[in-house]
Parts: C-alpha cells; structure tokens; sequence
C-alpha cells in the first residue's frame, strides 16, 4: 500500500512538474512571438539573456559553498556550446519556414532521446512506454493538421532550409537533454547550471558580437521590445531551473513528452488573451497527449536490480556493504557477477534482515 502511494505521488509529481515546464515554453514562444512582431531579429541575444541569469545565480550559489568541481569544466564548455547552437539553429528556422513544419519536424528530438538514452544511459523501455510516447505523437500530428487546414498559415521563404535547421536544433536538443540526464544524476545540481550558464553566457556574447551586433544596434528601444526580452529571459531561467528536476526524476524522455503539450497551452493562450477560434481538433490533441503522458508514466517500471543498484550508489552504508560482497565474490572463486546482480543480492538480504526484525 505504501509503495502503491509513493508510485502515485512520483507520478502525480511528474506529471505536474512536466505541464509546469511546457507552460514556460510556451511563455518563451509567446514572448519570442511579440519579439518578431516588433521586427527584431536577434535570437542570440535573447537566449544570452537567460545564461546571464542562470551563470549568476547559480555561480553564486556555488561558489558560496567553496567546493571542488565534481567534474572536468570542459565537459559543462561543450554541453553549453550544444545548448546555445540548439536554440539558435530552432529560433532561427522560424524565419525561413512555417510554424507547422517547425512543430512537425521538433518531434524529431524524441526519438533521438530513445535512441541516445538507449545506448549511452542503458535506458530499458518497455511497450508500453512506447505506447504512451505513440499516442503523445498523435496528439501533435492531430495539431498541425489542424494549422495546415487554416486559412492563415504562413508559409517560410526558404522551407528546405527551415526544415533543416529544425532537424539540426532538435538532434542537439536531444544530446543535452541526455547529457544533463545523465550528469544532474552524477554531479550537483548547482555545480551543473553555474557551468551551463556561464559558459553559455560566454558563448552567446562571442557569437552575438559576430552575428547580432548591428541589428541590437538598429533596435529602437522601448517597453514594447525590453518587456518580451525580460519575459523570454525570465520564463527560460526558471525553465533551465525545473527541467533538470523533472530529469532526474523521470528522465529525458518525460520531458520532451511533456513539453508536446506546450502547443496545447498555446493554443488556449489564443483563446482566452486573444479571442481567437481554434480548431475543435486542439481539444482531442490535448486529451490525447494528456492520455499519452498518464501512460508513459504509470508503464515507466524502473525496479528490481536496477532500483536497488540506484540506491546503492547513493547509499553509503550500502555501498560498504556492495564492496563487501563483491570483494568475498571474488576471493572465492574469481568469479564476477554483474554490478546489478551483486546490488539485488543485497537489497533481497536487505529486505530479509528488515522481516526479521
């Protein structure tokens, strides 16, 4: 019963910290609308603003508690560098192709993070997952059939190249959602954003210095351009901040599930701020991804071996006791179990002493 409690409350934690992270991008696509709209094309520097304030808050942060980094700067250099080129490459495409295909061939990054989760990770996905994650697709293509069937769709001036720097952005978005999986599970949450922020900072200043810097200099200034830079710059930082939770807790593929609802968000945005008729096939979109996600989640059975060695690691009484075991292992025979094995060994022991007592 208690365990049954603790799966609905990680899950009811997931699934809401997921729809708390698509509604911030969505702010960040209303806010980078208004931007456009204002003629201001300069992607760089609004992306500079936000690792401002991730690298300052969190570099303080880290750097109040005088601790040693946990792992080689340049690691946080290139999965900074990934980051900003991923932005760039997505924000730009706006300009050369459609919303629709934008939205279509974004879906590209969750089947990259299956696959690099797959390999890299040793993530095991179950049908069911695979189901769940199915029906969230659905629910987006149901979208933008919808937005291909409106009269005011835009079309890009040069769709080929749009295309190709969504699927450029999405591969790139796909390595640091696994990257930052994979390191805010192994080093500090801290020591992570200080480094992807303040090297992100350093390199979005260098490349809008090179990119950007005679159109900052034509942008006629007032509260109409500064207010969506400061909503851009705001809702990213605060994203930056929960996405790495939601990481940790449910993985890369969570995520990117959950940010295929932002479009769903989007579209009540058009309905209540600005009055607009949206498709009846928005609402089935929406269900159908909500419906996915509920899937994926409550089909997400990472147990057994793999729970016990998690614990393990982070244990330090269990992992004297692993050590243990491992080391008698091997001193009787030579023989060498896997590390799994070994950890559901001791949590099966574990669970005896408990039953005893």
């Amino acid at each position: 019963m208690a365990d049954g409690k603790g799966h609905a409350y990680h899950l009811a934690i997931a699934l809401s910290l997921g729809q708390l992270v698509s509604l911030l991008i969505t702010a960040t696509g209303l806010a980078s609308s208004i931007v456009a709209r204002e003629g201001i094309d300069a992607p760089t520097s609004q992306t500079f603003c936000n690792y401002v304030l991730v690298g300052v808050f969190y570099g303080c942060l880290f750097l109040g508690r005088g601790e040693k980094l946990q792992m080689p700067w340049y690691y946080y250099c290139l999965l900074a560098f990934i980051d900003v080129e991923a932005n760039y490459a997505v924000v730009k495409a706006y300009q050369y192709t459609s919303l629709t295909s934008v939205m279509l061939l974004d879906c590209c990054t969750i089947p990259c993070v299956f696959l690099l989760t797959w390999l890299f990770l040793k993530t095991k996905y179950n049908a069911g997952q695979f189901f769940g994650a199915g029906i969230c697709v659905v629910g987006l293509v149901l979208v933008i059939l919808s937005d291909v069937h409106s009269k005011d769709r835009v079309e890009g001036s040069v769709p080929i190249l749009g295309d190709m720097l969504v699927i450029l952005g999405s591969i790139l978005y796909a390595v640091t959602n696994v990257s930052e999986e994979f390191l805010v599970k192994k080093v500090d949450f801290i020591e992570l954003m200080a480094f992807l922020g303040s090297f992100g900072a350093l390199i979005s200043a260098c490349q809008l210095i090179i990119l950007e810097r005679h159109e900052l200099k034509s942008i006629h200034w007032a509260a109409s351009s500064v207010l969506p830079f400061i909503t851009y710059a705001l809702s990213l930082f605060f994203f930056y901040t929960l996405a790495p939770l939601l990481l940790k807790i449910s993985g890369s593929a969570m995520l990117n599930l959950s940010l295929l609802t932002s479009d769903m968000w989007a579209a009540a945005i058009r309905v209540f701020l600005y009055h607009q008729k949206v498709d009846w096939l928005y609402f089935i979109a929406f269900g159908a991804v909500a419906i996915g996600l509920v899937i994926y989640s409550t089909c997400d059975d990472d147990n057994g071996e793999s729970v016990c060695f998690k614990h393990l690691q982070n244990d330090d009484l269990h992992r004297d006791a692993y050590l243990l075991v491992a080391s008698t292992d091997i001193e009787d025979g030579g023989k060498q179990e896997s590390e799994e094995t070994l950890a559901s060994e001791i949590c099966n022991a574990k669970d005896a002493n408990s039953s005893i007592h």
